[in-house]
């Protein structure tokens, strides 16, 4: 049988240290006013980047009540532009929320109720969606993929969980939000702290309750020597997220292209100047692009049609100023030479009122081959294009033919084409 410990040497033993409080972080960053502020910044960004994705997603995977057309020209270009600029611009929105808020995980209690499990419940969703949306978007801007499931699919599913608990965030937290951004900066806390008890109806406490600043004795105007402020940390916060912008926009705003340090690539560099992101190598289409008995397929209701390139050439080539841009988020304006798809269309006895399904020479992928609605086949500038800046496409390129048309993501531009099928309204249906 063991001897109990006397009372005063469990007196002295030292006690274990207990977890820390939200009223142990007393950084005037960890304030309502930075959080509301940065969370207002990221939940604006939220929205675009639901907007614009939309429209990207809607482009890839149309819709027959919501289609897109070729004009203008530019309008997937710049929508897909914002949307990247925006998604990197939400790396350092992200992290800075996070910092701020960070100091309400150690709430206690950890629950106070079943409404208060159900706000940190959504809260962790909305973290964990945020986080997952931005990390795999940026990746994907790089083309790196360390997973197996399909990005696009998860991406556009994410996207509507991240919108659910962004809205379902701010309902709750509404209140306290208006409270936190009317409040100036240079003011002490209490009277936030006060408005938060009334709407609460919590007791008086010992810390403001959304970050657990003091409400009383807190710096009228800044922090303790050595410490941010908070319009230093809100200002720092502001120009790390525009840096960040600045030096990735480049690869779709061209006068920028220099200073765009952060993109992955430069508009100006590829060839026949204009960038690449799949190669005729890993395409698998090197032997069959440049086989001298490379001939176009052409489907349609008057039947089958084969047509070398030097009889598509002799066709008669137009000319047509389209810009190409990827959902990477790089975008190019080239000039482009070949024969109009509405033309071709009527070779085999289609209209410029069918829709037309264009395949590649590429076995696999989830492009190879792209739908293209009439209004597209319509367009005069709707090309299979057959020549670059004057010069063949390069084999990279898509040679020896490819699509281009207007206001398309780049990833529908098929290369290498091989077959142009006219698929009739009932067909389409």
């Amino acid at each position: 049988m063991s001897t109990p410990e006397p009372r005063a040497a469990r007196r002295g033993r030292a006690r274990p240290p207990s977890p820390p409080r939200t009223a142990d972080f007393r950084s005037s960053v960890h304030d309502p006013r930075v959080v509301a502020r940065v969370g207002a910044l990221l939940g604006s960004a939220v929205v675009v980047l639901f907007v614009t994705g939309m429209v990207s997603h809607l482009h890839q995977h149309p819709v027959p009540w919501l289609g897109f057309g070729p004009s203008p020209s530019w309008g997937y270009r710049v929508t897909q532009g914002v949307h990247v600029a925006v998604g990197i611009a939400c790396v350092p929105l992200l992290l800075a929320k996070l910092y701020a808020a960070y100091p309400r995980l150690f709430e206690r209690p950890v629950l106070r109720g079943w409404r208060h499990a159900v706000e940190r419940a959504s809260i962790a969703v909305l973290v964990a969606a945020t986080t997952f949306q931005v990390v795999t978007g940026v990746l994907n801007v790089f083309q790196v993929y360390p997973w197996r499931f399909s990005f696009v699919a998860v991406h556009y599913a994410t996207a509507w969980v991240v919108l659910g608990s962004v809205v379902a965030h701010v309902g709750v937290k509404l209140p306290t939000i208006v409270v936190a951004l009317r409040a100036s900066l240079a003011d002490a806390w209490p009277e936030v702290a006060g408005s938060a008890r009334a709407t609460t109806g919590h007791g008086a406490p010992a810390t403001a309750p959304s970050t657990g600043v003091p409400p009383s004795g807190a710096p009228a105007a800044g922090a303790p020597e050595g410490e941010p402020t908070r319009r230093g940390f809100l200002a720092a916060v502001a120009a790390t997220t525009l840096g960040v912008v600045a030096l990735s926009v480049g690869q779709t705003v061209r006068p920028l292209a220099p200073f765009a340090v952060l993109a992955p690539r430069d508009p100006r560099v590829g060839p026949q100047g204009l960038p690449v992101n799949k190669t005729a190598r890993s395409a698998g289409v090197e032997d069959t692009a440049t086989d001298p008995a490379w001939r176009l397929v052409l489907d349609g209701p008057a039947g089958t049609r084969e047509l070398s390139r030097d009889e598509l050439l002799g066709l008669g080539l137009v000319t047509a100023v389209v810009p190409i841009a990827c959902v990477e988020g790089w975008s190019a304006t080239a000039t482009w030479q070949g024969v109009r798809v509405r033309d071709l269309v009527r070779l085999v006895g289609g209209t410029e009122r069918d829709d037309v399904r264009v395949e590649s020479l590429q076995e696999g992928g989830s492009y190879r081959e792209s739908f293209l609605p009439a209004a597209y086949v319509a367009a005069d500038d709707t090309l299979l294009a057959l020549r670059l800046s004057g010069e063949d496409l390069d084999l990279d390129h898509g040679y020896p033919a490819r699509v281009i048309a207007p206001n398309r993501p780049g990833v529908l531009q098929t290369k290498w084409v091989s077959r142009v099928a006219v698929l009739p309204a009932e067909k389409a249906a």
